[in-house]
């Protein structure tokens, strides 16, 4: 299963190290295959490339500027129609409001993995409302009871952010989770 995570890129915090543990950690779920497009190069895209990871940049986006929000899109359109992606999975209401209806207009399943507990109010969650999401991926079950403030009938999942053990094995892999879209 071929993936595409999508993220801003421009901080370093929670979502990119679990973007970085999955990088690092691809060998102990070889049915997924993932890649990364980012909207800013820093030290997410230069700690991706490290691990020879596949990186997309997207080009700097500011919802002010809306010309750079058309640009980025018109580059993931691109990106989706040359390589055949199974599932584009936008991390946080940022990259859902703004690439989350890229993927779908390609007919690409789209995931939303939810990182913060929402309130269904804030201007990117009114958004991200926008495009519904096949799947919703949240971080805990308490970021999932919230969910239903953005996506009242979406199917979601909870998946824990990996750590990493030098004998986890296969056991811990997203594609379980990934495989219900099919």
């Amino acid at each position: 299963m071929k993936l595409l995570h999508i993220y801003a890129g421009n901080l370093f915090g929670g979502i990119e190290t679990l973007l970085l543990t999955l990088a690092k950690q691809q060998s102990l779920c070889a049915q997924l295959q993932s890649q990364f497009a980012l909207c800013f190069e820093g030290r997410l895209s230069r700690e991706l490339r490290n691990l020879d990871a596949q990186v997309h940049l997207l080009g700097k986006v500011k919802i002010s500027h809306p010309w750079t929000v058309w640009k980025a899109r018109l580059k993931l359109r691109k990106i989706l129609e040359q390589q055949q992606f199974d599932v584009v999975i936008c991390h946080a209401c940022w990259s859902q409001a703004i690439f989350g209806s890229v993927a779908k207009a390609n007919r690409v399943p789209l995931v939303f993995w939810c990182h913060d507990v929402p309130n269904g109010q804030h201007p990117l969650e009114r958004l991200a409302k926008l495009t519904i999401p096949d799947l919703v991926i949240a971080n805990s079950r308490h970021t999932q009871a919230a969910v239903s403030k953005l996506y009242p009938q979406a199917n979601s999942d909870i998946l824990l952010y990996p750590v990493v053990f030098p004998d986890i094995g296969n056991d811990l892999c997203l594609f379980a989770v990934l495989s219900e879209l099919n």
